[in-house]
């Protein structure tokens, strides 16, 4: 086999690019083994002493051997620690940062202002770096054709699902959100070949809503996912997977820049979506806004 053929057949060396590499290392991380974890780690944390280390160098700072180095660079779309290194150096020309992380306790207002307004312009950014367009192509095409649409979602993934519904009610799709979890159960027990249901799930392991999307696919319909981590147990259910790229830690549940990914790749779908059935969505678009008109003053 050719070295673009191997490429070719690798499934991660087509998504990562010069620019998302940090961005996909921190969306594998918890698939990692935990020696490469530790590697992950050293690398989101040490990025720019990391390129001028060697692969002895990287070992001993993250205290695994160089096979569990060389293993890391493997697993996330790379042939060698070269290349990896050359990758996370063109990375640095725009790196990626939590610039909620440098908020500090003495940072003026207007610091935290310029902080805060970066991190949530960075979380559409990174999403967009995350974007596949063959699978954007295939929600597009699925929930256009869709005869009914759940989205299902807790906590704040909840807000983001009932917005979705509000979006796509407009342009005249049949669509539902639910945010309890025996609605969840049994709202997608109705669902069967035709219908399409959505999970929303920042972490990947929000259990009511995987519950929910087994449900759903067991009944037949097509099941979609957004989330962060390319490989977590919602993704294992889903037939498409989409991924935003702002994550949460355990103790920053809610962020808005996790939130404002999640309605960042909604918006590209219901646009394009929007675009391309012109008369239908305008003809929905009047309807739902003239039901709605008397109830405003």
């Amino acid at each position: 086999m050719t070295k673009q053929q191997e490429e070719q057949s690798h499934p991660l060396t087509a998504t990562i690019t010069k620019t998302n590499t940090l961005l996909h290392i921190q969306s594998l991380l918890p698939s990692f083994t935990k020696s490469e974890q530790k590697v992950a780690h050293i690398v989101l944390q040490q990025t720019d002493s990391v390129i001028y280390s060697s692969v002895i160098d990287l070992a001993e700072k993250a205290g695994v051997g160089e096979t569990t180095v060389l293993r890391f660079c493997r697993k996330i779309g790379f042939y060698g620690y070269q290349e990896f290194k050359l990758a996370l150096a063109q990375e640095l020309v725009n790196p990626v940062k939590n610039l909620h992380g440098e908020v500090g306790e003495d940072d003026s207002l207007d610091i935290i202002t310029h902080k805060v307004t970066a991190t949530n312009q960075q979380a559409i950014g990174d999403t967009s770096a995350l974007f596949q367009i063959e699978q954007l192509e295939r929600c597009v095409d699925l929930l256009q054709k869709a005869n009914t649409i759940h989205f299902y979602g807790v906590g704040t993934s909840a807000v983001t699902a009932q917005d979705a519904k509000y979006t796509f009610l407009r342009i005249g799709l049949r669509v539902d959100a639910f945010n309890e979890s025996h609605l969840q159960a049994m709202a997608a027990a109705t669902l069967g070949p035709g219908d399409v249901a959505i999970g929303l799930s920042v972490s990947g392991s929000t259990k009511d809503t995987i519950d929910s999307l087994k449900v759903a696919k067991q009944a037949g319909a097509t099941c979609i996912c957004l989330t962060h981590y390319r490989r977590s147990p919602i993704t294992n259910v889903a037939d498409i997977t989409l991924l935003t790229a702002a994550q949460e830690g355990p103790l920053q549940g809610g962020s808005l820049a996790a939130k404002i990914a999640q309605l960042h790749v909604l918006d590209v779908i219901s646009t394009t979506i929007t675009m391309r059935n012109k008369e239908k969505a305008l003809f929905y678009k009047e309807r739902t806004a003239k039901a709605v008109l008397e109830r405003k003053y």
